[in-house]
């Protein structure tokens, strides 16, 4: 067993209750029980656990970022200042063909220590069309709750080599969930990813969601509505909008969980919400690439689940959750008013928010007994925060003036997998040094 006793638990329960004077007691991979710490420490004197004294450190639930491309990490500062389709005609496209499996296994291993250090405990992950299998051996071995899915494109007109039969995609998908789904005690489990609606078939998109019925809480990952672009090619292909075409053919349903979503008319926003369909925010992303900006605030009012995602490292450059959450509240600012997105609500989209798209509320997004024991440690000691001590402002301390380097220590399933600044098991030099060494050689295949 393992107590823990900070100085405020940042809970997210129902009633979203800070605590002091409290610690959580983990029995395996679980929260047993949250109570007083004088009454804690009494109860377990007799027994073997390990007691974590951390009186100025803040305690608060494991963040969950929904929309994460591992596969995309190493080319990180490949593909600045171009927009969305050229972006992946001539940088991301060219580089996933390139991979093999060396340079996915850098690649995910890159994203998933950054991930980590800042907090990240839960994701959802779209790999490349090869090569997810590396990505999945990666995700059992780092500890981190996640879902992953290859990506699934059978049209590809704007690099075709990067495609495969509409058969093959539902195939190698299948064998991969049947692999995969609910491995490591069910830390890890599959997610059917068709890339988005330009890139696949109709065929293609309805066998996807089939596949979700087959195996029981996994999920339908794509993107859909993220640069005008794309959208006015949809049109011409469909003769409607994307989430028009989804429901047109009858894949929209709890289990979308859909990145961007900028470009919605008012008919989509009430499909997204009779569906109860989800929708992945990715606010660096979508700055980047100028695709544009969500509107979220009215997303919110319309009660549609919205939850925070870094995208990839080559469109935003970092997959650091702070960043996202910052910039979640201040780019609404100016459009619907300061008082909008505040602190504590673009808090919880990175928490409960993101554990509900994910259809995991019932086991994290929140410290709650019974829940798993997905955790971390803030430092909000340092130079660039808030001299400000009370609990009420702890929420604008983390979301507006927090990055990586006040992460402490993480803990998912009830083990510390970064602790007191440092990897377990994990050397992160080495891992840069393998990264550089492996996309030297994939620059040269692309070449």
């Amino acid at each position: 067993m393992k107590l823990i006793s900070p100085k405020y638990i940042i809970t997210v329960n129902p009633l979203r209750e800070i605590l002091t004077n409290h610690s959580v007691l983990i029995d395996g991979n679980y929260i047993r029980k949250i109570e007083l710490t004088e009454v804690l420490k009494s109860e377990v004197q007799n027994e073997i656990c390990d007691i974590v004294d951390v009186p100025d450190l803040i305690l608060i639930p494991g963040f969950v970022q929904t929309h994460i491309h591992l596969c995309q990490t190493l080319f990180r500062g490949l593909a600045d200042d171009l927009e969305l389709l050229d972006w992946l005609q001539y940088k991301i496209f060219p580089f996933e063909a390139a991979h093999s499996k060396e340079s996915m296994r850098a690649s995910a291993q890159l994203g998933l220590v950054e991930l980590v250090r800042s907090g990240t405990t839960t994701i959802l992950d779209m790999g490349s069309i090869n090569h997810s299998d590396i990505v999945f051996e990666e995700l059992q071995k780092f500890g981190i709750r996640a879902f992953h899915g290859k990506a699934m494109m059978d049209i590809n007109n704007i690099f075709p080599k990067l495609s495969e039969k509409m058969s093959d995609a539902i195939e190698s998908s299948q064998q991969l969930a049947k692999a995969f789904h609910n491995s490591s005690n069910g830390r890890i489990k599959y997610a059917f990813a068709p890339r988005f609606l330009l890139s696949c078939s109709d065929e293609l998109l309805k066998g996807s969601n089939n596949l979700v019925h087959d195996f029981s809480e996994s999920l339908f990952h794509t993107h859909a509505s993220e640069n005008q672009s794309e959208l006015e090619a949809v049109r011409q292909r469909c003769g409607r909008n994307n989430i028009e075409h989804f429901e047109e053919i009858q894949v929209l349903n709890d289990r979308s969980c859909i990145a961007h979503c900028i470009w919605l008319n008012d008919n989509e926003v009430n499909l997204m919400k009779n569906r109860k369909s989800r929708v992945l925010h990715c606010p660096s992303s979508n700055l980047k690439l100028a695709s544009g900006i969500a509107n979220i605030p009215r997303y919110l009012k319309e009660g549609i689940n919205v939850s925070l995602g870094a995208d990839g490292a080559p469109c935003n450059n970092f997959l650091d959750i702070f960043v996202e959450m910052r910039l979640a509240s201040l780019i609404q600012k100016p459009i619907h008013g300061p008082k909008v997105m505040n602190a504590k609500t673009v808090f919880e989209l990175a928490t409960i928010e993101g554990a509900k798209a994910l259809h995991l509320e019932n086991k994290i997004g929140s410290i709650e007994e019974g829940k798993k024991a997905d955790l971390v440690l803030l430092d909000l000691n340092k130079i660039h925060n808030s001299l400000s001590d009370a609990k009420e402002d702890l929420y604008s301390k983390i979301v507006f003036s927090c990055d990586h380097s006040n992460v402490h220590s993480v803990m998912v399933e009830g083990e510390w997998i970064y602790s007191n600044k440092s990897f377990v098991k994990y050397d992160e030099k080495e891992i840069v040094s393998n990264a550089k060494f492996e996309l030297s050689k994939l620059i040269n295949r692309v070449s």
